[in-house]
């Protein structure tokens, strides 16, 4: 396996491709009794339509985060008791562009590790089993309805993006999921779940040559073509809907401002335009911003108040937002500051310091095993190696974080979020 060690961070990784194409990392830590296992797909809610073997498709929204459920399928065995049996905690979650399956544990890893590459690799749908879990599903799409964070978010990317699949709940709807049947599932597994489309990560104190070796034992020997994606139209940077209102059972209104950006290329453009966009937010609206202070200050915002740059394939974004009993208030005083801060300069020395801090905070990071194991796989995606992140840092400048505030925090290309109580008076 290819070595790569990070001086600065003091840090080793092995890795290699195996031959049916699946990405192996794995991150030693000497001495650690906790070990962490991710298997990544590079296929999340918003791969809804694609060409696979010449063929258009177009499958309903929902179907990779209800493949995620049903993947816990084996015939004859109940994957969520053997790990329990062996001590772990396993656990799977989908995202917009990605789907994780992993488990941590302390001991008995090489039989977790075997469990979660079997039963991932594994499809195992009947139309009986796919009908159990649409209520479960349903519930589940119900719950989310009655949050405000989950509606925010949806109000704002539905407001904010004319084409792309992100406009859509990663749990689809219940009449989209009405629609999911077990061919659905394994037609979409055939299409993703193949090893050049998947990545294997595992942190802790283990040998790496035999993490490659179960996966090289256990997966397929070969690897299918991935299919080809289609995102819609590319995005005008313009947003589609300036603001949208609603009423929800909530105590205070809560907004989300959105900001539209432009689509990096993946690899270094990708991850420098990620801490940019971060740092801009520091500088901006950060806890010792002067922006933060004098809103605080005012009772406009609470401690529920931040935001950061956000990217899709396809689609970027600045978001921010929280409580406050006067949303478009703050979203002026947002306005105006990134015009003042654009044109009169962010101070060096305050540059300085929240670049320190910024780093330090992913420094210590790299102590979450968990946030380790899914970044290493999902940067291997984006053709970005992850601990490159201090070389980044350090030649980031303060121009860079300006001239983001200055093209990307604009009226036109914002969308504002508000839900209020109901019988809201301001």
């Amino acid at each position: 396996m290819k070595q790569t060690y990070y001086e600065k961070l003091d840090e080793r990784v092995f890795e290699t491709r195996l031959p049916n194409g699946l990405a192996v990392f794995v991150l030693p830590k000497k001495g650690f009794s906790q070990k962490c296992a991710y298997f990544v797909t590079n296929y999340g809610s918003i791969d809804t339509k694609f060409t696979q073997d010449g063929k258009k498709i177009e499958t309903p929204a929902g179907v990779a985060h209800y493949l995620e459920h049903k993947m816990f399928d084996l015939p004859g065995r109940d994957v969520m008791a053997e790990f329990s049996a062996l001590g772990a905690n396993p656990n799977a979650f989908t995202s917009y562009h990605r789907t994780a399956y992993c488990f941590s544990c302390t001991e008995h890893f090489e039989a977790c590790l075997e469990l979660l590459l079997t039963y991932v690799s594994t499809p195992y749908f009947t139309q009986e089993s796919v009908e159990k879990e649409r209520g479960i599903i349903n519930q589940e799409i119900l719950m989310y309805e009655d949050s405000a964070d989950s509606k925010g978010y949806e109000d704002l990317f539905a407001m904010m993006l004319q084409n792309h699949p992100a406009k859509t709940p990663i749990a689809g709807s219940v009449e989209s999921v009405a629609e999911i049947t077990a061919q659905t599932l394994y037609d979409c597994f055939t299409a993703f779940y193949q090893p050049t489309n998947m990545a294997l990560c595992v942190v802790g104190d283990v040998d790496p040559a035999a993490v490659a070796e179960t996966a090289l034992r256990l997966l397929p020997q070969t690897s299918a073509p991935v299919a080809l994606r289609d995102y819609g139209e590319p995005e005008q940077l313009t947003s589609g809907v300036r603001e949208f209102t609603r009423e929800m059972d909530v105590s205070m209104p809560t907004f989300l401002l959105g900001f539209k950006c432009p689509v990096p290329e993946n690899g270094e453009a990708l991850a420098r335009m990620r801490i940019v966009g971060d740092l801009a937010a520091e500088a901006l609206l950060g806890e010792s911003s002067a922006l933060y202070l004098r809103l605080y200050d005012e009772a406009l915002i609470d401690g529920s108040f931040g935001g950061g740059f956000e990217d899709l394939p396809g689609a970027a974004m600045f978001t921010c937002g929280g409580d406050s009993p006067k949303p478009f208030a703050v979203r002026d005083a947002i306005l105006a500051e990134a015009r003042r801060l654009a044109n009169e300069g962010i101070e060096k020395e305050t540059f300085e310091a929240l670049k320190k801090s910024a780093m330090g905070r992913r420094i210590r990071s790299l102590d979450n095993f968990d946030g380790v194991c899914f970044r290493l796989c999902e940067s291997y995606f984006e053709g970005i190696s992850y601990l490159d992140f201090p070389e980044i840092y350090a030649s980031v400048t303060r121009q860079e974080a300006e001239a983001f505030l200055r093209e990307n925090l604009t009226f036109e290309r914002s969308s504002t979020a508000v839900i209020y109580p109901r019988n809201w008076e301001a």
